[in-house]
């Protein structure tokens, strides 16, 4: 008996000394810092977010998450550093609508965006509120439409940049409701406002936290959100759904993403951790400061939402025939 069992040990010993294989390394990850890649410049939303998840995931981890800005190329710059990073769980891109516009935007590409990632998890929208002059005429969707149809030359919408969300969100609006325009490309937001504020453009597709001041200022007016329900970072505006565009739903939006065959253990933690995240009440109110609405939901969700985002823009870019800059 006694030879037996020492045998049985001798065996479990030997056992443990063996290399696992990828479920067990999983299981023991992270064993390092992680990177998590924002596509943008310091101080935006984007880059907010990702050190506030960054600084949550870590705790939870128990291991440092290290904030990289790689921005540039209307996220390019970043997609294509995550993309061709080892699949191993250590480097994560927190990316940004316009992932899902690229390849109807740019050819040659050196990433697809259905192949080159591992969905995780939706972090967050920018709920895009149709905000006017207040000394506009117009106080309603319905109102704002008919007066749209009434000039020669439509409605003017003033847009941060050619593809952006809510340059891409006016071209929906405008077709949805069968009137004409133009979208007026500015370099970000402040001169559209500019221009706004001095009555030259009629409308901007934009973030509550922007507008605020102007709204409580008395100087501009919010039509509508365009949500698929009404956002509680501004419940009086509501949903352009609501107004009789059923169709018209588009925002910002960031999500977790890894280079594809990272791990399916770590991609599950990771999107367990994100959801407890957006569940935080600091994490909220961090994001709401910074005019951002917290989603989540599971991996699967996150990959057909990058889908359904892709084949929905791209014939918007088909048919308003927009280029990249």
């Amino acid at each position: 008996m006694t030879t037996l069992n020492r045998r049985h040990l001798l065996a479990a010993a030997a056992g443990l000394a063996l290399p696992w294989s990828a479920p067990a390394s999983a299981q023991a990850w992270p064993a390092r810092p992680i990177r998590m890649i924002s596509p943008y410049g310091a101080g935006g939303s984007n880059d907010i977010l990702t050190r506030v998840l960054g600084d949550f995931l870590g705790r939870r981890l128990g291991q440092g998450i290290v904030v990289e800005n790689k921005a540039g190329a209307g996220t390019r710059i970043a997609n294509d550093f995550v993309a061709k990073a080892p699949p191993d769980g250590y480097t994560l891109l927190h990316a940004a609508a316009p992932i899902a516009i690229g390849e109807a935007l740019y050819k040659d590409l050196p990433y697809d965006v259905h192949r080159s990632f591992a969905a995780i998890a939706s972090t967050a929208i920018a709920p895009l509120f149709l905000v006017v002059n207040a000394q506009a005429p117009y106080r309603t969707l319905a109102e704002f439409v008919k007066h749209a149809k009434a000039q020669p030359g439509g409605a003017t919408f003033g847009s941060p940049g050619a593809g952006s969300a809510p340059h891409l969100t006016a071209e929906l609006l405008l077709r949805a409701a069968g009137a004409k325009g133009v979208v007026v490309q500015y370099r970000g937001d402040a001169p559209a406002y500019t221009e706004l504020l001095a009555g030259r453009i009629d409308a901007t597709l934009t973030a509550i936290s922007t507008a605020v001041p102007h709204i409580q200022a008395g100087k501009l007016r919010v039509l509508g959100v365009a949500n698929e329900e009404r956002s509680p970072l501004y419940l009086d505006a509501p949903t352009l759904r609501e107004q009789g565009l059923p169709s018209v739903v588009g925002y910002g939006w960031y999500g977790m993403l890894a280079p594809a065959g990272t791990p399916a253990a770590v991609v599950e933690r990771l999107n367990a951790e994100i959801n407890a995240a957006v569940a935080d009440a600091d994490v909220r109110r961090k994001a709401e400061a910074a005019g951002l609405q917290l989603r989540g939901g599971s991996a699967a969700e996150f990959s057909a939402f990058i889908g359904s985002e892709t084949r929905k823009w791209a014939q918007i870019i088909k048919a308003a025939n927009i280029t990249a800059e």
